[in-house]
């Protein structure tokens, strides 16, 4: 029998939180070499172009490389030139996260790579004083899946990036949001829009357009399983895990946002039975974190049920966090492509390599299957952005 992701409850040490900042399996292979940027999108070679110098400026002398991005003590540096932080903004699966993985990758070391859930949770865990410890050290910090969604987050993430950049610390990001218009619309406190305005002028925005590239030239999302489909996969695939849907759901309240990398460690596949639309946003938030988890791992998904680009009602598509919404329909759409086809009548796992750059497949980031990038800390009252409820 099958695992059940509902059993299990993982926690990770603190101190094997700094290690685990890297780049997700999905991402491990990627690099500027291997982004084929779409000849009809001429802002995704530009981009190429722009983080390919901005790597070049963080593989100079450390002397030089501090006047050429303007910060640190000994900084002359005017307001003309370049900024600590490069901020790659653009629409779903134009190759955000590839480029911003393939700029860690050309980094030198020390560096870190995570999601903002992760740095977040990785202050909660080892506190603000040793994050800023551990990483003003590096050469380079990358936060991916940029979103605030909450004033107290936003105040942390600002505080923590001013402190690395006083450091000396080069900071890259990616989102679905222009810095300036980050967490718009959802707070008019005055202090969330003057954090968000001091957090815009540390970045150079590099703007990436394009059409998703999870679903161009692909057949759609394939229709739901029968649930005897779903437990035939299952049970015949090793490293499966085969759980209820809304017994899932409930099962996702009770951890921290940040294990959930760990929850679906050495998971080959997750079978669900009776996916049904989410409508608390609460629950459809944690929904969102498990779906960058599983897309991290390049884990298929076999359902039953509604289409798993359905899960999530036009109420909460047309809310504040629309973006991370649509963001997860289109990963969960990918995986639900890798894991469910017909074939004679039959389930099988598709070979579809949806980590790579924006004009298809190609890279060798790897099915998986989950080495490293499991070590996430245990449950702490700190910062999951949007996730914490």
């Amino acid at each position: 029998m099958p695992d059940r992701l509902v059993d299990r409850s993982p926690r990770v040490a603190p101190d094997e939180i700094v290690a685990a900042l890297v780049p997700p399996p999905r991402f491990a292979a990627v690099r500027f070499d291997t982004y084929r940027p779409d000849p009809a999108e001429p802002s995704q070679p530009a981009a190429l172009a722009a983080l390919g110098a901005f790597a070049a400026r963080l593989n100079g002398p450390v002397g030089r490389r501090r006047g050429i991005f303007g910060r640190g003590p000994r900084s002359t540096a005017g307001p003309s030139g370049p900024r600590p932080g490069v901020y790659l903004d653009g629409g779903f699966g134009v190759g955000k996260t590839h480029l911003l993985a393939a700029l860690w990758h050309a980094a030198p070391t020390p560096k870190a790579y995570g999601t903002f859930v992760e740095l977040t949770s990785l202050v909660g865990a080892i506190g603000f004083p040793a994050t800023v410890a551990a990483l003003s050290g590096h050469r380079l910090v990358a936060v991916d899946e940029f979103e605030l969604d909450d004033p107290g987050d936003t105040v942390l993430v600002s505080t923590l990036l001013t402190r690395l950049v006083e450091a000396g610390v080069a900071l890259a990001a990616s989102s679905n949001t222009q810095p300036e218009d980050l967490g718009a619309g959802r707070f008019a406190a005055d202090d969330f829009r003057r954090e968000i305005q001091g957090l815009s002028s540390r970045f150079d925005t590099v703007r990436i357009d394009g059409v998703d590239f999870r679903h161009r030239g692909r057949p759609p999302v394939p229709p739901p399983a029968t649930d005897g489909a779903v437990a035939a996969r299952s049970r015949a695939t090793a490293g499966a895990t085969e759980d209820d849907f809304a017994t899932l759901i409930g099962h996702l309240a009770g951890l921290h946002p940040s294990r959930y990398g760990a929850l679906v460690a050495d998971v080959s596949l997750v079978g669900l039975h009776g996916v049904g639309p989410v409508g608390d946003q609460a629950a459809a938030l944690r929904l969102v974190v498990l779906a960058d988890r599983l897309y991290d791992r390049s884990v298929p998904i076999v359902a039953s049920g509604v289409p798993l680009d359905r899960v999530f009602p036009s109420d909460l598509l047309a809310g504040p966090h629309r973006k991370k919404f649509q963001r997860a329909l289109s990963r969960l759409g990918a995986l639900a492509r890798d894991g469910t086809t017909p074939v004679d009548g039959a389930l099988s796992v598709v070979d579809d390599d949806d980590d790579a750059g924006p004009a298809g497949p190609g890279q060798t980031a790897g099915r998986n299957r989950n080495a490293g990038r499991n070590a996430m800390p245990s449950e702490t009252s700190a910062g999951a952005g949007a996730e914490r409820t």
